[in-house]
């Protein structure tokens, strides 16, 4: 399989290059304005659904391995990401299967990845969250765990992904006729 860069598949990586932008943008910001970890910035509502803080996440998601030592968090918070989207970009740019509503969902995905891994590589003191929601005590959270602009276009879009993929293979192949 040969590897083909055409305008249909590199114009997504426009939302990849404006998800970095605005992420790094508004850590920035956060981190200028707000300096201190777990200073609370705003609240959005003022019932409390929404709320900004300056949080560092020093793991991965919700927090995921911060009790790992520090010398495996490099390999496994830096380095693997790192593989997974090159793996991941290798792959769209190889497959003939992506439909257009499936190469921005992936754009999507390596953008918010490539945020958080920015702030890995340049950030010791750990990626920049500053979003909090109230969860109601679902899943016995009160607060769903804070999170940043990456972290949403990584969820949001893997949830696109995921929906385009069950639609009906009937609809695939129609699409690819067209």
């Amino acid at each position: 399989m040969k590897i083909i860069f055409d305008k249909q598949k590199c114009l997504p990586f426009t939302l990849t290059a404006l998800i970095i932008l605005a992420d790094q943008l508004v850590k920035g910001f956060i981190v200028k304005n707000w300096p201190g970890e777990g200073t609370f910035i705003k609240d959005l509502f003022s019932n409390g659904l929404v709320q900004f803080w300056h949080v560092r996440n020093r793991a991965i998601a919700f927090s995921l391995g911060h009790n790992l030592p520090e010398s495996l968090r490099p390999a496994l918070f830096v380095v693997l990401p790192i593989v997974v989207l090159g793996f991941l970009l290798w792959y769209y740019f190889k497959s003939p299967d992506f439909r257009t509503p499936q190469r921005w969902a992936v754009a999507g995905i390596i953008g918010g990845g490539a945020g958080n891994i920015i702030d890995r590589i340049f950030r010791p003191e750990g990626v920049v969250d500053f979003v909090s929601v109230k969860f109601f005590g679902l899943l016995g959270m009160e607060r769903w765990p804070t999170f940043n602009i990456a972290d949403a276009s990584v969820v949001v879009c893997c949830i696109v992904l995921l929906v385009t993929i069950l639609i009906s293979p009937k609809e695939v192949h129609n699409e690819q006729e067209n």
